[in-house]
Parts: structure tokens; C-alpha cells; sequence
């Protein structure tokens, strides 16, 4: 099977997705979920008149001049008449200017005597915050998409909102395949290797918003890979990572295994470097994204692929990694056919551009790297040699 461009084996993944199903939630449990709505004012904020300083409340009017003070009003404790001529209230901020009065002298700016005050003169308007100043009802405040942060939070609470309308969180199951495997914990022989990707991968998830099964490790078998895929489909499963066994050897069994339970994939093989053997395939509701099992090639690829993908399900506005502009740090070489994904050092020039330095070695084996890098700088395919300083794409880490 040919090698597909990323581009194309993103559009394939991703042309046709629609979007989880909605639920109502509490806003005080929000945060990390997208909207599946615009969400508009229920109210105006502020919902009255009120004053944004500490002082007196007056008409403009009868400024300059000598004032009773008639009465007070607090935060939560509105004076309940209304201000006649020659009158003032002693006023808080954030408390509601009394009826009849225009403006709000700083309390600094009065001299008192008992229960008469000496204000200054005062233009209308002045110091207060008009009913509305901030929003009003309908304004539409946060759009659908948006994944909620803590200040959407918070927001949708002072727009009167108590309970938000969410994409459900995609159901996301993990099975590593290799009989090389072993769990963190456990006795690893010199021959066996210590299954890192699914507590990688489960980070990426739950960062992303979704819910994490671990399937646990599977043998180089068919049907145990089989079995995998099946205990994904009785669990609901929106999306089964399979790690491992991706490519087209005589141990990579995951494209046998899916073909065994009706699925044909949407791309098998990605001409980008680290993570060629990827692939993905979907039957009914489930979609399955077989990555390998390289710990640098399995988080490029669920960066590059995963991400996307979960992001779609809940219908993000920002489903894709947008890369930035940088230039390069150090010279780079011609590149071959393939979309290369080099680690880098990132950081920020005088002129505030952003330097991207690509390590020196990029093999797929050193996961320490990776940690090391800030993000990757993208490389197209038969990219001709760069020279440090010129511009380049990156993609910063997330994390």
C-alpha cells in the first residue's frame, strides 16, 4: 500500500465526523468541556447602575456645593429612596447608585462635617457603571466550540448560567500489543521492554478531554488482538488505540486482526518520519488508530492524529495543531519523500521571533529527547537544505 501524505491521511480520518452527543452539566463542573452551544447573557452585568468607586452619590447638578447625607448604599444594601435636590448618599463600589443621582464623587475628594458634605463639581456619569456597562441579555459571550477555561467558567456563571450545554467526553481505550512487554512495576528481564505508551498516551487523552480504559498488554496474537477489539466495541469505545504491531511485518498483526472483525482501514502507512506504520480504520461507531509501538513515534503520531481527532469528536473550533512561525537555529539537510517531525530546542529571540534548534540526532529510539524538546520543527517532503536563520514551522508542545 502507497504511503499517504499527513494532509491526506488527516482528511481521511477526519472527513465525515460528527460530533458526540450533548449533555447539560453544572457550570461548576465546566472546565476542559466544549460548548456544543453559543451561550448568551441571561442577564445584564452590571445588572443595575452602581458605582465603581468608594464615595458619595450625587446629582450633577448641584455640584459644587453643600450636601445633606441622606443615606448609604452598600454592596447588596441599596438605599431604598430616591435622591432629592441638595441630597447625597454615602456609596461603595459595586454598590447601586440611588435613584435620582448621576455621578459619584471619590470619597477623597469630599470634606464632611457631621451630616453635611462639601462636593466637588462632578460631570454626569461620572464613576458610575451604566446598567450593561459590561454585557447585556443576549449577547453572545462564548461560542459553540470552545473548549471552557477557567475565566469561560466563570464568565458563564455571571451570565446568569447555571448548568451548560457540553459535547460528551470521547470514550477512549488503550491496548498495547508485543509479547516484549511488561507493565511499569514489573520484573523486565534484559529481553522485555517496559510498556510506557499507554501512560503517554492516557496523558494525551485526558488532557484532551477524554475518559481513559486501559485494555492492558496483548500478545503478538490475532485473536488476542481480536479480543482487544472486541472488549473496545462492549465497552462503547469511541475511538481504541492499538500500540504496536502497525506495520507490515510477520508480528505486526493489527491490519489482520481488523480485517478478522470488518474493518478496512482509511490509510495504512503515513509518509511522515517518526511513525510511517500508522493507520486507522473505523466499522459502525468505532474508530481504531493503530500507532507504533516506538514510544517517540507513538506520541508524534497521537500529537499529529489522536489530537485531531478527539478534538473533532467534540466539536472544537481549534481541532487542528496550528504550527508558528520560527527560524532555524542550527542548518539542516535536504529531507527525502517524507514529512519529518524533528525534535528542537525552542526558544525566543530579541526581536521576540522564535528560534527553533533541531537536535542533532533524531533517532526514533531516544525517548529522552523528546522530553528534552520543546516542540518539532516540520520538515515537507523533499524540503531542500535549510540554513540556520532561515524561517520554519513548529509545533510547540502542548505541555
Amino acid at each position: 500500500m502507497a504511503l499517504v501524505s499527513v494532509e491526506e491521511a488527516l482528511s481521511r480520518m477526519l472527513t465525515g465526523i460528527k460530533t458526540l452527543a450533548a449533555e447539560k452539566i453544572p457550570v461548576a463542573e465546566a472546565h476542559g468541556r466544549v460548548l456544543a452551544e453559543n451561550l448568551a447573557a441571561e442577564r445584564d452585568q452590571p445588572p443595575r447602575d452602581v458605582s465603581a468607586m468608594d464615595g458619595y452619590a450625587a446629582k450633577s447638578a448641584d455640584l459644587p456645593g453643600l450636601l445633606k447625607v441622606a443615606g448609604e448604599s452598600g454592596a447588596g444594601r441599596p438605599y431604598a429612596g430616591t435622591l432629592k435636590a441638595g441630597e447625597t448618599v454615602r456609596i461603595f463600589t459595586g454598590a447601586v447608585v440611588p435613584a435620582g443621582a448621576d455621578t459619584v464623587v471619590a470619597q477623597e475628594d469630599a470634606k464632611r462635617d457631621g451630616n453635611r458634605i462639601t462636593l466637588p463639581a462632578s460631570p454626569l456619569g461620572k464613576f458610575v457603571r451604566k446598567q450593561g456597562f459590561d454585557f447585556k441579555a443576549g449577547d453572545v459571550l462564548i461560542r459553540l466550540g470552545r473548549r471552557l477555561g477557567a475565566r469561560d467558567v466563570g464568565l458563564a456563571a455571571s451570565m446568569g448560567h447555571a448548568t451548560v450545554k457540553v459535547s460528551r467526553r470521547p470514550h477512549v481505550a488503550l491496548a498495547a500489543t508485543g509479547d516484549e512487554l511488561v507493565r511499569p512495576g514489573d520484573v523486565a528481564p534484559p529481553d522485555r521492554i517496559v510498556a510506557s505508551n499507554p501512560l503517554s498516551l492516557a496523558a494525551i487523552v485526558r488532557d484532551e478531554g477524554g475518559e481513559v480504559a486501559d485494555l492492558d498488554i496483548f500478545p503478538d496474537r490475532v485473536d488476542e488482538i481480536v479480543g482487544a477489539i472486541r472488549r473496545a466495541r462492549d465497552l462503547l469505545t469511541d475511538v481504541l488505540v492499538l500500540i504496536g504491531g502497525a506495520s507490515v511485518g510477520d508480528h505486526d498483526l493489527v491490519a489482520p486482526a481488523l480485517a478478522k472483525e470488518g474493518f478496512m482501514p482509511t490509510f495504512h502507512r503515513v509518509a511522515l518520519r517518526p511513525g510511517r506504520p500508522l493507520l486507522f480504520a473505523r466499522a459502525g461507531a468505532l474508530r481504531v488508530l493503530g500507532v507504533p509501538g516506538n514510544p517517540v513515534s507513538s506520541i508524534v503520531c497521537a500529537l499529529l492524529f489522536l489530537v485531531p481527532l478527539l478534538r473533532t469528536l467534540q466539536g472544537r473550533s481549534d481541532a487542528m495543531l496550528e504550527p508558528e512561525a520560527a527560524i532555524l537555529g542550527t542548518d539542516l539537510p535536504e529531507n527525502d519523500a517524507r514529512q519529518d517531525y524533528l525534535r528542537a530546542k525552542i526558544d525566543s529571540a530579541a526581536d521576540g521571533r522564535l528560534v527553533a534548534t533541531p537536535f542533532g540526532r533524531q533517532d526514533s529510539a531516544l525517548f529522552a529527547l523528546l522530553t528534552a524538546a520543546d516542540g518539532l520543527v516540520i520538515r515537507p517532503p523533499h524540503a531542500p537544505a535549510a540554513s540556520q536563520g532561515e524561517p520554519c514551522r513548529v509545533l510547540r508542545f502542548p505541555d
